[in-house]
């Protein structure tokens, strides 16, 4: 292995100074981008050129990771996502996020990077825990389901295997998030309210009856369902939640800097720590 990266490295050496061989041995195959002295290409678009004032960053967003260019009703669809995500309030990605630039307010990457770590199970990735659960009920759903039968009994065997819902609850949303119907009309006007958002929608139906009660569908989940209908991989449906709440929390540590409260929210927990063996 050893002799083998000294080889690579010695061949990444001549490379570059100018051996033709050697630079035709060396390649790493990319359709993201690459640059040259004068040039900047992004998915087969010259940057500067093509892409500059002519694409917005949601459309460029989807196209990176589709390599496929949106249409007008995907965008539209997509930003709203974007939107819907991009900040909550004092949640605690952004508590983290203030109080790390406290800590650090020369490392402004590490402020950010706080907040985005704090995307998981219950805050942010919900929205690809709502995408997963819809897109593997429909696996075995068939053509044509009857959403509210299909519904019924994948609340059903959650609560069997006693696991969550995702999408449905909130902290703070206990009757309806305003988010919710919103993204649902922006996609059927989009003609893009597909399967997995009819199915979330059928959940919000139905769950009451086995439940006992009734929950909202909340925005993280009917967002990770929309992208699911737009076609975007699951696996990466968390990672447009963090592209869309790293906007928010830029916007709290630029009002951190204005009119800070990271020194406030540490003092009232330290001030008000109690000690028990």
């Amino acid at each position: 292995m050893a002799g083998a990266l000294r080889a690579a490295a010695a061949r990444a050496g001549r490379a570059r100074r100018g051996d033709p061989q050697v630079a035709e041995e060396l390649s790493f195959p990319t359709g993201i981008g690459t640059s040259t002295p004068d040039t900047i290409s992004l998915l087969g678009q010259d940057l500067a050129a093509d892409l500059m004032g002519q694409v917005g960053f949601g459309e460029l967003a989807f196209w990176l990771v589709t390599r496929r260019r949106p249409t007008s009703s995907e965008v539209r669809v997509f930003e709203a996502v974007l939107v819907a995500l991009a900040d909550h309030g004092f949640t605690p990605t952004a508590i983290a996020a203030r109080l790390t630039y406290l800590s650090a307010p020369e490392a402004l990457q590490g402020a950010l990077a706080a907040g985005l770590l704090g995307g998981g199970s219950r805050f942010l990735g919900v929205t690809e825990d709502c995408g997963r659960f819809l897109a593997e009920t429909l696996e075995g759903a068939g053509e044509n389901p009857d959403y509210d039968v299909v519904a019924l009994e994948a609340v059903r065997k959650a609560k069997a295997e006693r696991r969550f819902v995702p999408g449905l609850g909130h902290p703070v949303h206990k009757e309806e998030d305003p988010r919710t119907p919103v993204l649902i009309r922006i996609a059927d006007e989009e003609g893009l309210r597909g399967p997995h958002l009819q199915l979330f929608e059928a959940i919000g139906r139905v769950h009451p009856e086995v439940l006992g009660r009734r929950l909202p569908l909340n925005g993280a989940g009917v967002c990770g369902a929309a992208l699911a209908d737009l076609g975007l991989p699951i696996d990466l449906l968390r990672g447009f939640a963090l592209l869309a709440r790293a906007a928010g929390l830029l916007g709290h540590l630029a009002e951190e800097r204005r009119r800070p409260l990271g020194m406030e929210i540490y003092k009232t927990v330290d001030r008000n720590a109690v000690y028990e063996p």
